[in-house]
Formats: C-alpha cells, sequence, structure tokens
C-alpha cells in the first residue's frame, strides 16, 4: 500500500488569476506534470482549440493563459498540456455513479500515474462558482456548480475517436455556465466529442439524465427517481459503441438498481460507495482500475460530502456557505492505495 493526498485549492478572482494560482500546484508536483509531457502532444491546432474555447467557455482561455504564465510556458505549450484538445486515446478508466432527486453519489475509478491530485472549489469572476476533482488542470472528472448542478464522467469506448474536446473539459465547460439538466443536455449535443463517454447529471430540480456521447452522436437516457450510470452505453442506438467485454460494468450495473427499492439516505449512500468491501471500491491500480474518490452532494441543503480511497477524513462542506464567502479549513486529504 501506499501513501497519497490530493490538494485543495480554493480560489475567488478573475479566471487568470485563477490558472497563476492552479500552476503553482503543478510546479510542486512535477511528476504529474511529465505524465501529462508524455500522454500529450506536443503541438496541436491552436486556432481551432480557441474556436471551440470561444463557443462554449472563453473564460477557460483565460485560465490557460495564467497556467502558462505561473508555469513560464508558452501558450501553445500550455495548451498542448492542458486544454484537453485532441489527447492521444485513454484506455480503461471506470466509474460508477446513481442519481436521485435527493442526492448524486459516485467513484471515480483509474490509476494514480494520470491523477492531478487537487480538488477545487472556485469562484471565478463571471461564471458559475463550482467544486470538483481537477483532470489535466482545466478539466473536471466530477464536480457541481452553484446553481446545484451536478455532472460525472465515465469513459465507454474509443471507438470513432477524433480530434475534439475531452469528456473531463467537458464537464468544466458545462460546470462555468450551466444552470440546470436540461441546460447541460444542450451544450453536451453542441460539443465535438472526442471519445464515447457517458456523463451522469441532476439538479436541484429532481431533473436526471445520463448523456451517451459520441463523436457520431449523443443520446439521451431518462428515469424518474433512480438512475444509475457505468461505463457503457444502455440505448439500442449507441449499443454499438461499446467496448467487446462490459461485463464488469453492467455487473456494476446490477448492483446498483438493487437500489431502486431501497429508502437510503445521501449518507448512507455515500458509504456504500466509499467502503473499501463495497463492490463499487476498486483495487486494481497497475491495470488502470483503481478507486481514487468519492464525491456526492445533497441538493436539499447543498451539501457535498467527498473523500479519496481509505482517507480517514471525509470533506464535509456546505457549497452555499462557501459560494457566500466562508472557506473551508482543510488544505488536503490523504489516503492510502
Amino acid at each position: 500500500m501506499t501513501n497519497f493526498a490530493v490538494d485543495i485549492l480554493q480560489a475567488r478572482d478573475n479566471s487568470f488569476k485563477i490558472g497563476v494560482q492552479l500552476a503553482d500546484f503543478f510546479k510542486n508536483n512535477p511528476s504529474i506534470f511529465k505524465a501529462f509531457e508524455v500522454i500529450t502532444k506536443p503541438e496541436i491546432d491552436i486556432p481551432n482549440m480557441k474556436s471551440i474555447y470561444t463557443t462554449f467557455a472563453p473564460q477557460l482561455l483565460e485560465e490557460l493563459e495564467g497556467m502558462a504564465q505561473g508555469l513560464n510556458l508558452s501558450f501553445p505549450k500550455a495548451a498542448s498540456l492542458f486544454s484537453g484538445y485532441d489527447v492521444p486515446k485513454t484506455e480503461a478508466m471506470g466509474c460508477s455513479a446513481i442519481i436521485t432527486k435527493d442526492y448524486y453519489v459516485r467513484n471515480y475509478d483509474f490509476t494514480p500515474d494520470l491523477y492531478d491530485g487537487i480538488f477545487s472549489l472556485i469562484q471565478p469572476e463571471g461564471t458559475f462558482a463550482s467544486a470538483g476533482y481537477n483532470l489535466q488542470g482545466l478539466g473536471r472528472h466530477d464536480g457541481v456548480n452553484k446553481k446545484g448542478l451536478v455532472i460525472g464522467l465515465h469513459f465507454v469506448s474509443n471507438n470513432d475517436y477524433t480530434v475534439g474536446i475531452s469528456p473531463w473539459i467537458s464537464i468544466r465547460m458545462v460546470l462555468d455556465s450551466c444552470s440546470t439538466t436540461e441546460e447541460a443536455i444542450e451544450m453536451l449535443k453542441e460539443i465535438p466529442h472526442s471519445a464515447c463517454y457517458n456523463f451522469s447529471i441532476g439538479d436541484k430540480n429532481g431533473s436526471l439524465a445520463v448523456v451517451e456521447a459520441s463523436p457520431l452522436n449523443v443520446n439521451i437516457r431518462r428515469e424518474e427517481s433512480l438512475m444509475s450510470c457505468e461505463n457503457h452505453f444502455r440505448t439500442i442506438e449507441m449499443k454499438n459503441q461499446n467496448r467487446v467485454s462490459i461485463d464488469g460494468s453492467m455487473k456494476r450495473e446490477q448492483y446498483l438498481k438493487g437500489f431502486k427499492e431501497k429508502a437510503i439516505t445521501h449518507e448512507e449512500m455515500f458509504e456504500q460507495f466509499k467502503e473499501t468491501t463495497s463492490p463499487l471500491f476498486f483495487t486494481d491500480y497497475d491495470n488502470l482500475f483503481g478507486t481514487l474518490h468519492t464525491f456526492s452532494y445533497s441538493y436539499a441543503n447543498a451539501r457535498i460530502l467527498t473523500t479519496i480511497a481509505q482517507s480517514s477524513e471525509v470533506l464535509d462542506i456546505d457549497f452555499n456557505e462557501w459560494v457566500n464567502g466562508k472557506n473551508i479549513d482543510q488544505h488536503f486529504l490523504k489516503g492510502i492505495i
């Protein structure tokens, strides 16, 4: 077993200055910086990347400029490392989520070698405040914004892989500007997706959805009171884009469906996901399938409960209080993998 940690970033400023603050985390963690250098392309199509960002999230260009300055990089180099545009294929990656009218809970499963190790609470000028786990700097594995919209990504396959935006950047774009599940769906229909991913979504109005997105098509799955989401497409229109083997993902689907007839609170469901004995907790880190964090949100009281693998600490955050100016005292989480 190995100790690992997640830093907590709290930032209330313009997007450029938030980017400068974010850069400090990567300066202090050279191993993840080097990992991004290995897996990203040395050059990308900057004009096309800027065109997409300008359409969906121009503020992220400012944040990227701040990261470039903070890391003493040229903008093109920072964009190739952190923009999430035209990123080479990523294999494996698992995630499970439950979405109800009352709460959202999910696990993120992958390798610590490509894990930023940052949990951000940010309040940029001109966009919605949000909280979530960073991926490739600007992006998010999952998160919630001040409007009570929560979203997470779930890898499906690399079928029809193409140049486009990575799902973690799509999540960030949604969190920055969408208020409801419906608005998130409309944005995800328009973003040029690079690979096949599910997006699990819920909002404080009780609207639940899973967006099944590929480079060729986007389809929406709905249920009324409880939905689960894993790493395969379920709709007839999208099933042909699944990986050859989805047995593990379907097994998690069947387990999560078992909660439909049970009255389980937010806190109880959070425990179901985070415990190492859970069928939803995995330890195969060497093969890109180990649980790294559990993230959850309760709509009624804007309560975030989150932790990292085998940590004795849980972040319990009143997100409304944070949005209104009250910082949390914690600066990091420690866990074991």
